[in-house]
């Protein structure tokens, strides 16, 4: 059920070190959303809470610039509750209660799928993902949501880039804006330029509820680990290296790739041909 709590107030007043931060990852937010015009006039988004750092710092920084945004939006706050043994179901309404922000908990038993269907030992993150992503697309239908916010990051990306070159043979990683396959959804990464670290250390700055993910976050045969400790020591032995595999994100050349259907090889000629 949609509670409507009252009406959202601005965040307390901050200090020190936190400020500093808090202005950062504000200024990198709207220029994220505004470089790929993630948030319109009268837009309802959805802000996708799973209880961890990224997506709370993702709904304080929203809430943040709201007020001063160029257009008007709506936030609505959504956590789907996958029933994982010793989830603190109290954590998240209490918080968005205080905060004052209108939230919905959807309550959907895919932990019991994921075991069920995923052997002992292997990753279960891709059914989980999948079970996820159809829950959240038919509740922001049901809510009248125009944007669903996602709280991935800068380095999710990178790291998304790196998992498909090495494993999956396809050069791609997380946009910050796109189309559902279906087309009714528009899902937005409104973290899109912010570093890992920083939200790390706002949440410790903030002091967020964090809510451990029982269901993947303990699993240490993940591929994804091992492309992020890869990043981490390249970036220490070659200082700068992450802020250049993000650039490359943005600056594509396509005849210097070999997919003739961004590049048309085939009518090439020399120029005297």
């Amino acid at each position: 059920m949609l509670q409507d709590i009252r009406p959202i107030q601005p965040l307390s007043h901050l200090s020190g070190s936190s400020e500093k931060l808090h202005t950062r990852l504000c200024r990198m937010v709207g220029q994220a959303v505004a470089d790929f015009s993630m948030i319109e006039e009268g837009d309802r988004v959805m802000v996708c809470l799973s209880g961890g750092k990224d997506s709370y710092a993702m709904l304080d920084v929203l809430l943040s610039i709201q007020s001063r945004a160029p257009v008007s939006y709506e936030l609505i706050a959504v956590n789907l509750d996958q029933k994982q043994p010793g989830f603190p179901e109290h954590v998240l309404p209490d918080y968005l209660t205080r905060l004052g922000v209108p939230f919905h908990i959807e309550e959907r038993d895919t932990y019991s799928v994921v075991k069920r269907l995923i052997p002992e030992g292997e990753t279960t993150c891709s059914l989980c993902s999948r079970l996820r992503r159809g829950i959240l697309y038919g509740l922001a239908e049901r809510l009248g949501a125009t944007k669903i916010a996602l709280g991935h990051h800068r380095n999710d990306m990178m790291e998304t880039l790196l998992l498909n070159l090495l494993f999956n043979g396809t050069l791609k990683s997380m946009p910050p804006k796109l189309r559902s396959d279906d087309g009714q959804h528009v899902v937005i990464r409104p973290l899109a330029y912010v570093k890992e670290a920083e939200l790390a250390r706002y949440a410790e700055l903030r002091n967020f509820p964090i809510i451990p993910c029982d269901l993947c976050g303990t699993q240490e045969n993940l591929k994804r680990k091992d492309v992020k400790a890869l990043l981490q020591e390249w970036d220490t032995r070659y200082p700068g290296s992450g802020d250049s595999l993000f650039a490359a994100l943005s600056k594509v050349i396509p005849s210097h790739l070999l997919d003739r259907e961004l590049f048309d090889f085939q009518t090439f000629r020399h120029p005297e041909s």
